[in-house]
């Protein structure tokens, strides 16, 4: 698998003030870690975001969320946007508030 670079770029936008992030290629994908977590990632064009079990179920009723099962099973904390849920600008940024909110509740490792 590949990724959307275009998300890639429009996602390093909305980090570029956040200290401490980092990519590694994971998942056949791109991975962006906080402080060293795992705060989004991309497969495809597919945003994977990682909300934290307080968001989850929130989260999963918004448009074009849905359970992230990438190992066969949920991952409760994470959940997939498709494309067309993070079309505009605004609703990346918002997916990605929501990840940071569940970032600053993580020890940096």
């Amino acid at each position: 698998m590949a990724y959307d670079e275009g998300l890639a770029e429009r996602i390093r936008e909305i980090l570029a003030d956040v200290p401490d992030v980092t990519e590694k290629k994971m998942f056949g994908g791109l991975c962006l870690l906080v402080s060293g977590n795992m705060c989004c990632g991309i497969i495809d064009d597919i945003l994977m975001a990682r909300v934290g079990p307080e968001q989850y179920e929130e989260c999963l009723k918004l448009p074009h969320a849905r359970e992230m099962d990438f190992t066969g099973r949920p991952m409760k904390g994470m959940v997939n946007v498709d494309p067309e849920g993070i079309a505009e600008d605004e609703d990346l940024s918002a997916w990605i508030d929501r990840c940071m909110v569940f970032m600053k509740t993580l020890p940096r490792k």
